[in-house]
């Protein structure tokens, strides 16, 4: 029976690998290419741009990871292949997390309406506090890195001290436990701050959408449909982001606990998320949902 089912989490990973290498690869060329021709980026393309980045640097990470646990899981043993693994993981998850909080906070200053005085300010200067949170995430990384390389440390100092130690998933699994906790525990302040960011941004809209049906003809308004679809959006995203912080204290309990199910579909959920919601971002970006459009026009033009 596990082997089935680790057959089936395979097989949705490895698709889960190729559409979130398409997603977000076609959200990269997209932008670079108007970079190209318009020697120019809005603010949200540059975001849109290293997200997309960082999570095909993840979305890598997790399958070969996936494999490798699967099929060689003595590499694991060797320090160079653990250190690069781990920081990649680190690193790649690190941007992928608080990229989606930057982008979160940018449309809450951007969309939302609050006659708050403080958020007014926030507002008009969005680009100088996108930047200076950017630059504040760097700390948290420098010291992620910092406390994970020493679990490293200590892993591979009790390995290659007790040569009467054999290899055993279970004692790997320690290891593997406070490196998982030590990633929940950082990855609890872009969510807090992302969770934050979109239930003020739901609140606006779905006040601004109450104050348009009073106002129009109801759903049958363009604008009320915008804010409705505006909405169903930002509620997916909120969604996926959250399913994905839940993977991670999951697959740390997962691990606790030894239950490889748990830790399968944990994993299976850390690529679902920067594979699938890039398809979110392109259908709520006009112009990335437009050259996606033209792009299947094509494709379909050719059969």
């Amino acid at each position: 029976m596990e082997s089935v089912l680790q057959i089936i989490f395979t097989l949705i990973i490895i698709a889960e690998f190729i559409i979130g290498n398409l997603s977000n690869g076609f959200i990269v060329l997209i932008n670079c290419i108007e970079w190209v021709s318009k020697r120019e980026l809005s603010s949200v393309d540059q975001i849109l741009i290293i997200l997309a980045i960082s999570r095909i640097g993840l979305i890598w990470e997790i399958f070969i990871s996936w494999f490798v646990v699967l099929h060689h899981p003595a590499r694991l043993m060797d320090g160079t292949v653990l250190t690069i693994g781990i920081f990649s993981w680190t690193v790649t998850n690190h941007f992928s997390l608080w990229l989606a909080t930057i982008l979160s906070i940018f449309y809450l200053l951007k969309i939302a309406s609050f006659s708050s005085p403080a958020f007014l300010y926030l507002k008009w200067r969005v680009n100088k506090v996108i930047l200076m949170i950017l630059l504040g995430t760097l700390v948290f990384l420098f010291l992620n890195l910092l406390k994970i390389n020493s679990h490293i440390k200590e892993w591979l100092y009790r390995y290659e001290r007790n040569t009467s130690w054999n290899f055993s998933m279970s004692d790997f699994a320690t290891f593997s436990v406070s490196v998982k906790f030590t990633m929940t525990m950082f990855s609890l302040i872009p969510f807090t701050v992302a969770l934050i960011s979109f239930l003020l941004l739901i609140f606006s809209l779905w006040k601004h959408l109450q104050k348009m049906q009073l106002n129009y003809k109801g759903q049958r308004d363009p604008r009320t449909k915008a804010h409705i679809n505006a909405l169903k959006i930002v509620i997916s995203f909120l969604l996926l982001y959250a399913s994905f912080f839940l993977s991670m204290p999951m697959s740390w309990l997962s691990e606790l606990y030894q239950n490889k199910l748990v830790e399968m579909l944990c994993q299976t959920i850390g690529v679902f998320y920067p594979s699938c919601h890039s398809f979110l971002l392109i259908l709520g970006n006009p112009k990335l949902r437009q050259a996606s459009l033209l792009v299947a026009a094509k494709v379909w033009a050719k059969r």
